[in-house]
């Protein structure tokens, strides 16, 4: 596990006991990308190798996919519209962008004609028909509002099965909480039968006298249960604040109502009904389980948990499923360990068997079989690395998506299975993610008495029988950078000057942080965007939601607002407070309003003047965080300085020094303003707002680290998602900062690590297992990690940019810079990440490099049209073309 001297660069081989669940995973794979024996590492920490023949999808993240009655054509349906794929040729033959919005997460179907109708983001279903040779064509679309009037917003059709006649669409409207009849003619909807929360899939009885839907919400909350809203719906919660409820509705078409509802596991997503149409089979993807309903009593049969080993944590999340004709073998999507499961369905004297795995690519969402083949939809598929063979590109952009589209030919051997179920262990990491749950502190901290008392006292324990030294975590989490973006121009790490737009100049104390402490320059975020960076920040994990939405964030965009987002294996803080110690929030998962209204330049100077004009209201959705979140400190809002939030933070710990109270074991502290407003007139610039975070967070770091707290003290600074810039090795790696006495000083870390390590480090430290299996299969943290102390503070280092420099009128810019400033003021900037992220990124690239640079459109991945669809334009000599990367 490599360990570089900033100055010698000479690696340093250390102990591979050192990292628990991560000493064999170093060896297997050292970073993101390609690896030398095949497969690709994905940020996850997993390695996807997919078993059968693979279709790459450039900028495409397939959710759902049907073939044509002759296995000619395959159409996925994904995050921008359809893709038609010649299965003979196994080629794209077409991409088919819906007219207004994307693709929603789930529904597509044929009919015999082969008219396609797939579900899109808003309240329509688009109906395209095929040409003689297969040429799709957006027909209409198929208006299906939330309300019969057209009022309460979009419906988000998920599901649509079609009858048996073919006169008739039955779509599931996910936030209308319905199932809607739809006239195939007329395209008009003709009955809204009420059903459980948010319904994903319809399967019709053969006779078409029945309808199954599953209520991926579950049931409506009786009077007194605990409940939270989604996306305007009350749904049952349990006392951590998830989402408790997953149901199936049984409608009658005939009269149009409810008949009956099923209790089954989270998140029921795609249905299957057996031959002889006795028996519905469930795939529950926020349970790891599979329900099998006898429909005749409506009644649970069998439940079948779907992992690659019993002793694993939640984390599987089988989300669809396929059954052979003759019943006998059920193949599962398990998207968190990017495989299908083969399972043998009970009988009435035999329980299922989970027969094995076949290895897939990065999050499987959809599955179809058809003559033999198993068709598999890869929703992130190889990563964000989408890159021609010929392409010079020296960066990378999250956004880079490379879906997948496979085939496997089924049924495998004995021997074959048993192969591929081999791969999906070892690559899956599932040996290291069992010893990980296996393994942790037998007493928790706050039993224990003095460090000096404890023989086998270590900063992050790796067995049972070790308790941690450390007793207090502060866990800073900011927004959207890259690694390269702001220490790309450090020369001892592996950075890109090139694409430094937050150098030192700008960042001192990130900066110096990376100096004076350990410099990870292999350090990844799991994820895309803020809706689920801050869950992966907070969970590890996201569910099928977070994934399968990029089509549009419909439903939510959540940021602590929406229980059924929420992983089944709950917060960080849950295990925390169970195990009886202490947890605080400053701001995290927190919409801060300002009363009265203002800007970003009055409320500073308000809070300076300590005029006191300025308060703050919060807006907290999960009971758990906001029971425990400071009163006074404001989380999201782009018009209140990080410095403001520093004060607040410093001035409570200073509180915690002066009555004797002990500081948290473990806080949370956000800091936001990385992010930026772009170009916006009269808004702080991006550099100036980088150098308010940048003050901020050293402010922070100094002052815990001159606290009688900090001899026994770890700070981690994460970024929520790297979404908002380019870096040459993916456009996941971010920052990350480990700051404590017990960190290995003035070296660079070249050990993969990621967000869901961060969480991992933090159960041990505090003597639990991982959450769930994605931070079961991270890297514990160790080698960022040395026994002796040094307690030596950390100094803050003054602002080098003018913190009080703000975007003058578009008017007054330069005419290459105008365009962005214009956009700048169209930015929707009161949720996190809604602003549309390629025109971000071009405005914060001119904004730091000036006006005679090109923008490297090549690196901004297929979805690279944000400007054009802000309706501006470039100047001609920054049109940078852009790769064709179709091929």
């Amino acid at each position: 596990m490599p360990i570089r001297s900033p100055k010698s660069f000479a690696f340093v081989l250390l102990s591979s006991t050192l990292a628990v669940g991560g000493a064999g995973y170093m060896a297997l794979a050292p970073k993101v990308g390609p690896l030398p024996g095949g497969g690709e590492q994905i940020p996850t920490g997993q390695i996807v190798q997919p078993w059968g023949k693979v279709l790459t999808l450039p900028g495409s993240r397939p959710v759902d996919v049907a073939l044509s009655a002759d296995a000619k054509w395959a159409y996925l349906k994904d995050n921008r519209g359809l893709v038609r794929v010649d299965t003979a040729s196994w080629r794209t033959a077409q991409t088919l962008p819906f007219e207004r919005g994307g693709g929603s997460m789930h529904g597509i179907c044929i009919a015999r004609d082969g008219t396609v109708y797939a579900s899109g983001s808003q309240s329509v279903v688009w109906e395209a028909t095929a040409g003689t040779d297969g040429t799709l064509t957006l027909a209409r679309s198929l208006s299906l509002p939330i309300n019969a009037d057209g009022s309460g917003g979009a419906s988000y059709p998920c599901g649509i099965a079609l009858s048996s006649d073919e006169k008739t669409l039955y779509v599931c409207l996910s936030r209308a909480n319905v199932l809607a009849v739809v006239d195939r003619a007329t395209g008009k909807v003709t009955a809204r039968i009420p059903v459980g929360v948010a319904p994903y899939d319809v399967v019709l009885s053969p006779d078409n006298k029945t309808a199954y839907v599953s209520d991926w919400g579950g049931r409506t909350p009786k009077p007194g249960e605990q409940s939270a809203p989604s996306s305007g719906t009350p749904v049952l919660v349990d006392k951590r604040g998830v989402g408790a409820s997953g149901t199936i509705s049984f409608v009658d078409i005939a009269s149009g109502k409810q008949t009956g509802q099923v209790a089954v596991g989270l998140h029921p997503s795609d249905m299957v009904l057996s031959p002889d149409s006795k028996t519905l089979f469930v795939a529950n993807a926020n349970s790891d389980t599979i329900s099998h309903i006898d429909v005749a009593t409506q009644t649970v049969r069998e439940t079948t948990i779907i992992r690659p080993d019993n002793a694993l944590p939640i984390g599987t999340a089988p989300n669809a499923l396929v059954l052979t004709p003759d019943g006998k073998t059920l193949y599962v999507a398990c998207a968190g360990i990017n495989a299908v499961a083969v399972v043998a369905p009970g009988t009435s004297s035999a329980k299922s068997q989970v027969k094995g795995f076949l290895p897939t690519g990065w999050y499987p969402g959809a599955l179809y079989l058809q003559n033999g083949s198993l068709y598999v939809a890869g929703v992130k598929g190889l990563g964000s690395r989408n890159r021609p063979e010929s392409s010079k590109r020296n960066g990378y952009s999250v956004y880079d998506y490379t879906g997948t589209f496979e085939r496997i030919s089924v049924p495998l051997s004995a021997t074959d299975l048993a192969r591929a179920t081999a791969q999906v262990k070892k690559f899956g990491q599932v040996a290291q993610a069992v010893k990980a749950t296996k393994t942790g502190t037998a007493t928790p901290v706050s039993k224990i008495g003095p460090v000096k008392a404890i023989p086998k006292s270590v900063p992050i324990p790796t067995q049972a029988s070790e308790v941690s030294a450390i007793r207090h975590v502060v866990y800073i989490i900011k927004e959207n950078r890259t690694y390269d973006q702001v220490l790309g121009d450090l020369a001892q790490g592996n950075g890109d000057k090139t694409l430094c737009l937050y150098g030192r100049s700008v960042t001192p104390n990130h900066h110096a942080l990376a100096e004076e402490f350990v410099l990870l320059d292999n350090f990844y975020c799991n994820g895309v965007l803020s809706a689920d960076g801050h869950s992966w920040v907070t969970e590890g994990n996201v569910t099928d939601h977070l994934e399968k939405s990029f089509g549009g964030f419909t439903r939510s965009y959540t940021f602590g607002d929406d229980p059924l987002t929420y992983s089944s294996s709950g917060f960080i803080w849950n295990p925390v407070l169970e195990r009886g110690l202490t947890f605080r929030n400053w701001g995290e998962m927190n919409y801060a309003t300002l009363k009265p209204t203002g800007r970003y330049t009055e409320v500073a100077r308000d809070w300076q003047n300590k005029a006191g004009k300025f308060t703050f209201t919060h807006n907290i959705g999960i009971t758990s965080l906001r029971e425990h979140s400071s009163p006074d400190y404001p989380g999201w809002n782009m018009e209140i300085p990080d410095r403001l939030r520093a004060d607040i933070f410093l001035r409570d710990l200073t509180e915690y020094e002066k009555s004797g109270k002990n500081f948290p074991n473990l806080s949370l502290v956000y800091l936001p303003n990385d992010h930026t407003e772009g170009l916006r007139s009269g808004a702080p610039t991006p550099q100036a707002y980088m150098g308010d975070n940048d003050l901020a967070l050293g402010r922070i770091v100094e002052s815990l680290t001159k606290s009688r707290y900090w001899p026994q003290m770890a700070i981690f600074v994460i970024e929520d998602d790297p979404q908002d810039g380019f870096d040459h090795v993916d456009g996941h790696r971010s920052l990350c900062f480990v700051v404590s006495p017990y960190t290995r000083r003035g070296v660079v870390d070249s050990n993969f690590y990621n967000q869901t390590s961060v969480l991992h480090t933090i159960g041990r430290i505090f003597g639990f297992g991982p959450l769930n299996q994605m931070t079961g299969i991270a890297p514990v943290m160790t080698t960022c990690f040395t026994p002796q102390p040094d307690l030596r503070p950390y100094t803050c280092k003054p602002a080098t940019t003018n913190l009080e420099a703000v975007n003058p009128p578009a008017s007054t810019l330069h005419p290459v810079l105008r365009p962005y400033a214009l956009a700048s003021a169209k930015l929707p900037l009161t949720k996190p990440d809604q602003a549309d992220e390629d025109t971000l990124n071009r405005i914060l690239w001119y904004a730091a490099k000036g006006p005679n640079t090109s923008y490297p459109a090549h690196l901004a991945g297929a979805h690279g049209k944000g400007l054009a669809k802000a309706g501006l334009r470039l100047a001609p000599q920054h049109e940078e073309k852009e790769e064709d990367e179709d091929d």
